[in-house]
């Protein structure tokens, strides 16, 4: 990485939110499917994630949107970490790093108490990041994505 250049995290604005979509389609096509659920979140981010009390951030790098992640809220203090991905031609960069950096500071910033996430443990590079970050395995719930399998959380200081 140029040391020039480096990743900025910037938060959702419409005419960014293509990149949602794109990012998270290219991931789940490469390893898994893109389910209902998905198509209908990833289409609509503003009325799925924003207007329900959500946040959606981008990472940008030499002008170009890398990376994305979305905290999806299920209450005041506990969210979702989710539609997480970056571009494989910034695998990397650290851009999952900065990214999960970054949302420890926004869990802060407002207040939220748990975070947690479903993942597959074929992702052993963003299960290990996970866990760099204090996430722990809990039990997984049935139904949720058909390609979960393994639920994690971290409960914030």
């Amino acid at each position: 990485m140029n040391p020039q250049h480096k990743v900025e995290i910037i938060p959702y604005s419409a005419d960014l939110k293509e990149a949602v979509k794109i990012l998270n389609t290219e991931w789940l096509k490469k390893y898994f499917r893109v389910e209902e659920k998905d198509e209908l979140v990833l289409s609509n981010p503003q009325e799925y994630i924003i207007d329900k009390g959500g946040f959606i951030f981008y990472a940008r790098y030499n002008d170009e949107i890398l990376g994305t992640y979305s905290l999806l809220k299920t209450d005041d203090s506990t969210f979702e970490l989710g539609k997480m991905a970056v571009s494989d031609k910034a695998q990397g960069l650290g851009i999952g790093n900065k990214m999960l950096v970054h949302c420890m500071a926004v869990a802060e910033e407002n207040n939220i108490k748990k975070l947690f996430l479903y993942s597959n443990r074929i992702l052993l590079p963003a299960i290990h990041l996970y866990e760099k970050f204090g996430f722990k395995e809990i039990p997984l719930e049935e139904g949720i994505y058909e390609r979960a399998d393994i639920k994690m959380e971290k409960i914030m200081p």
